[in-house]
């Protein structure tokens, strides 16, 4: 997350320079708005990109997620039959064992 910070942080950057360089400039009202116009649609295409991007990481970082809490599951569910049939075989000798001993 902080390299995209630090991309949209230069890329804010750099649209702020250009506009300001843009109302600096010793053009005509019009000239300028359509420079600002012109600037700010290219900026705005190149965020989106961004963002599109952005967005599809982090969509794959959800799906690694979501397979990882799967196999956890598994994992875990796994254990818990194996725990059980150990506890269900030790219960079924101390049975044994005690009958055996009465």
């Amino acid at each position: 997350m902080k390299k995209s910070n630090v991309v949209l942080g230069i890329m804010a950057g750099a649209a702020i320079g250009a506009m300001v360089g843009i109302l600096m400039a010793p053009d005509k009202g019009y000239k300028t708005r359509k420079k600002l116009y012109k600037k700010g649609g290219v900026a705005f295409d190149e965020v989106k990109d961004k963002a599109y991007i952005l967005a599809a990481y982090a969509n794959e970082v959800s799906n690694d997620m979501d397979r990882a809490a799967e196999k956890i599951d598994d994992a875990i569910e796994q254990i818990t039959r194996e725990a059980a049939g150990k506890v269900g075989d030790a219960i079924s000798k101390f049975s044994e064992s005690k009958r055996k001993g009465s």
